[in-house]
């Protein structure tokens, strides 16, 4: 009886063995399909991402505002460009006042 049982133990450790390696071989086999799988999906989402057709508004808008900002640059360039004008004119008016009221006070104390 002890040796029916012993052999009985022996037999369902062998057969417990070769479970446990198949299922090893199982949980092999699905994280390679699992693997697989997922680079076939970053494939196919490469592959079928379509150009993004052409968009004339938003092209019209980016022109539009390429040009009313070129048009403020050049208003304020030429307000800048005024202003310097009239900097230029009052000093050269300043320097003329400043050369005559000198010329009039050098006659003035020469003459006291």
């Amino acid at each position: 009886m002890n040796n029916d049982a012993l052999t009985k133990a022996l037999a369902a450790a062998t057969e417990a063995a070769d479970n446990s390696q198949q299922l090893e071989v199982v949980k092999a086999v699905l994280i390679a399909q699992a693997i697989s799988q997922a680079a076939q999906q970053q494939h196919t989402c490469h592959d079928h991402q379509q150009p993004k057709p052409f968009d004339a508004k938003k092209w019209w808008t980016i022109g539009g505002f390429a040009v009313v900002g070129g048009c403020v640059a050049c208003a304020l360039a030429l307000a800048f460009a005024m202003a310097m004008v009239a900097v230029a004119i009052a000093a050269t008016c300043a320097t003329g006042c400043f050369l005559i009221l000198r010329s009039l006070w050098r006659d003035y104390a020469k003459h006291r």
